[in-house]
């Protein structure tokens, strides 16, 4: 038989903390709201980055511009032998001109005189104004062979030099515009709910001693999310006129 005095029976204050005891450990174990996010991480790229190439084969005449410059949209970077595309478009020159002063001569009879017949008349026009698009066609055969740029940014590659011989659509050169840049991230479901297009964001680059923190915007969230991981891709665009963040490098958006 077991004595009452055996039994050891909390003290009053031990009940009295019981309840306290109790409270704080379903505290501790409930998740808690409205904790601070990680950040998202991501790399960052170039607003713009092209790969040009030429799109007719030939030999590199003459290469403009070095790695490292800047270019406007338009500036020619490489130039292929264009010798007979150029003595080709001067002869269609010399045709249109003929043909233009013989239709301006029968039209002129057609109206004074009408010593020429209609059909006449409407020959030597469709004559003129097939000269017109084969000299047209001439030129767009030189322009061809000029590598321009077709936007601004900074060269970072040149593939060939002068005397060598490129293909069609083999690649050239490599343009950047860094003066704007993008933080790309590949996010979870959960973290991408809560970002909304145009929305203001505080990004965090890498590179010198420290990360460089900017103001970005998100300007996309993708539809979709990658079947393979489930992950949902995010850009968000900064601005970098001064150049002190470098395309490439890791980077994350900040809760």
């Amino acid at each position: 038989m077991i004595s009452p005095h055996s039994i050891a029976f909390p003290s009053i204050r031990s009940r009295r903390l019981l309840p306290l005891l109790a409270l704080c450990a379903l505290w501790a174990s409930t998740p808690t709201r409205g904790a601070a996010q990680a950040p998202l991480s991501g790399v960052s790229a170039p607003f713009f980055d092209v790969t040009i190439s030429a799109a007719v084969p030939g030999i590199i005449g003459a290469r403009r511009l070095k790695e490292g410059d800047f270019v406007k949209e338009g500036d020619v970077i490489f130039e292929l032998d264009q010798k007979y595309e150029e003595l080709e478009a001067a002869r269609r020159k010399v045709v249109v001109e003929e043909r233009q002063r013989d239709f301006n001569a029968t039209e002129t009879l057609y109206k004074s005189t009408k010593s020429v017949s209609k059909e006449d008349r409407d020959k030597k026009e469709s004559e003129y104004k097939i000269a017109v698009t084969e000299h047209e066609m001439a030129l767009e055969q030189l322009r061809k062979r000029r590598v321009a740029a077709p936007l601004a940014g900074t060269i970072v590659e040149l593939h060939l030099n002068a005397g060598e011989a490129c293909q069609a659509y083999q690649p050239l050169a490599r343009i950047v515009d860094t003066r704007r840049g993008y933080l790309i991230c590949n996010v979870e479901a959960r973290a991408a709910s809560g970002l909304k297009l145009d929305q203001e964001v505080r990004l965090e680059i890498d590179g010198g001693v420290e990360p460089i923190v900017v103001p970005g915007r998100i300007n996309f969230v993708s539809p979709v999310a990658d079947p393979a991981s489930g992950l949902i891709r995010v850009k968000a665009v900064f601005e970098n006129l001064d150049g002190k963040i470098k395309p490439g490098l890791a980077g994350r958006i900040l809760p």
